[in-house]
């Protein structure tokens, strides 16, 4: 027999699932109900005219198939997400790959041209000094 917490767990899927194999219960009959299994039961029999046996398996079944359903969506998510940790390793990745390059490169034009990278530096420091000190000055 189904459990309360199953029963809760999918109870959407469950309420709509008793909707349509007992077309006479309504949305109000199953919108508001808090109770128990047993009590669930009690009510679907009373609407319908079930045996309790025959709720009892319905139950089983319709909870049994809300439960592979969240099986199946929490695997596609666990899917999703490494699907996504490789992604953003890849890109972190080829980000490190790209800044090693540019590394490189810089060290090779600065030990081919140590002169003029002297002066690049210097003139580079002094344009951002003077940005910086007018920036200041206006505040």
């Amino acid at each position: 027999m189904v459990n309360q917490e199953v029963l809760q767990g999918s109870w959407n899927e469950v309420k709509g699932k008793l909707q349509s194999k007992w077309g006479q219960l309504t949305n109000d009959d199953l919108q508001h109900f808090h109770g128990t299994v047993d009590q669930l039961i009690g009510l679907v029999q009373r609407k319908t005219g079930e045996t309790r046996e025959a709720i009892s398996d319905f139950l089983d079944e319709a909870a049994a198939d809300g439960s592979s359903v969240v099986e199946h969506v929490t695997e596609e998510v666990r899917r999703y997400a490494h699907d996504a940790a490789d992604m953003v390793h890849d890109q972190s990745q080829r980000a490190a790959d790209s800044m090693r390059h540019g590394y490189d490169e810089v060290e090779s034009m600065v030990r081919q041209r140590p002169a003029e990278s002297v002066v690049v530096g210097f003139g580079a420091g002094v344009l951002v000094g003077l940005l910086m000190g007018l920036v200041m000055h206006r505040r």
